[in-house]
């Protein structure tokens, strides 16, 4: 009764945080097309590049954002028969295209960019001014939005860092109108541009690394893998741990499977051990999927990493009849 008072607490919690962060994406959400909207027009408007740019970013902002809301939206599908792990991992593939896209972006503003550099062109400076002040602010409370969850899930760290990138980039067009208001020096919107890719590409790359090392099924950051066996083997009763796998499934959500070796005089406590090793795992390491094989006497000589390789498949059709 305790462990499905438990679960129950767990889903509900896990209900609140959805919602919530669904509350923080619609607002910034709305927030973003505002700013797209006050962008495109105040780029055409005043012939600034470095505005156009800049509604570049917020556009792939918007982007990112409905994108990280879907995946909320699918993390909350249960698992099937034909996906057991649900489609948790839709964040990690937000993520990738978000990153993807964003290079796309930055390259493209480059090139423009390099062209205004040879050849400047004359700006509205005090508009361009008046228009990037609108869109930080409206950076600024979308970033306030979306902060308190970006330190849990990479998701929302993607969605939140397309915003607080946007929103420096949008100090810069500031002071270059404010610059080019007073000097007429109008090949600063080039150069305000060039750094707004360089904003967008190191964002890009770091989003591309974190969500690859996810997708190769790399062991968290955060972990120490030589720590957490360690810890096991500290258990009373275990005596070896071999095989042993760590990754995540998501941002949040952490698994490892590991082979456990029972001492033969705590064999007759070996459910006990495995329970006493999930509870440590996840309480010292909020490592919340756990598979322990306990008593593998085939293996007992095995390595603490298994090296995976491939193997011919048998040409037999267990699943279909013809």
């Amino acid at each position: 009764m305790t462990d499905t008072c438990n679960q129950g607490h767990h889903d509900h919690a896990a209900d609140a945080l959805d919602r919530s962060l669904s509350r923080g994406f619609f607002v910034a959400i709305a927030l973003t097309a505002v700013t797209l909207v006050a962008e495109v027009i105040g780029g055409f408007w005043t012939n600034s590049l470095a505005l156009l740019s800049d509604a570049a970013h917020v556009f792939m902002d918007l982007f990112a954002l409905l994108l990280s809301l879907a995946a909320i939206r699918l993390a909350r599908f249960p698992a099937t028969d034909r996906r057991t792990y649900g489609w948790h991992r839709a964040e990690i593939l937000a993520s990738l295209v978000n990153a993807g896209t964003l290079l796309l972006i930055a390259f493209g503003i480059f090139t423009e960019a390099w062209k205004r550099l040879l050849h400047p062109e004359a700006v509205k400076s005090k508009e361009m001014f008046i228009i990037a002040i609108i869109g930080l602010v409206m950076n600024l409370i979308a970033a306030a939005r979306l902060h308190r969850h970006s330190h849990d899930d990479l998701n929302v760290r993607s969605a939140f860092l397309h915003v607080v990138g946007d929103a420096i980039a949008s100090v810069g067009v500031i002071v270059g109108g404010l610059v080019m208001l007073y000097t007429r020096w109008y090949v600063l919107d080039a150069v305000i541009s060039i750094a707004i890719v360089l904003i967008i590409g190191f964002g890009a790359l770091r989003l591309l690394r974190e969500a690859g090392h996810i997708l190769l099924e790399g062991v968290p950051p955060h972990l120490d893998i030589n720590q957490v066996l360690a810890r096991m083997l500290m258990v009373r009763g275990v005596n070896d741990i071999h095989h042993l796998h760590v990754w995540s499934i998501c941002s949040h959500i952490t698994a490892l499977s590991a082979h456990i070796d029972v001492d033969a005089e705590h064999r007759h406590r070996q459910g006990e051990i495995v329970g006493e090793l999930e509870h440590l795992l996840e309480h010292d390491f909020h490592i919340t999927h756990t598979t322990l094989q306990a008593d593998c006497a085939s293996c007992l000589t095995g390595p603490v990493l298994q090296q995976l390789r491939h193997r011919p498949r048998h040409n037999h059709d267990h699943g279909h009849s013809h």
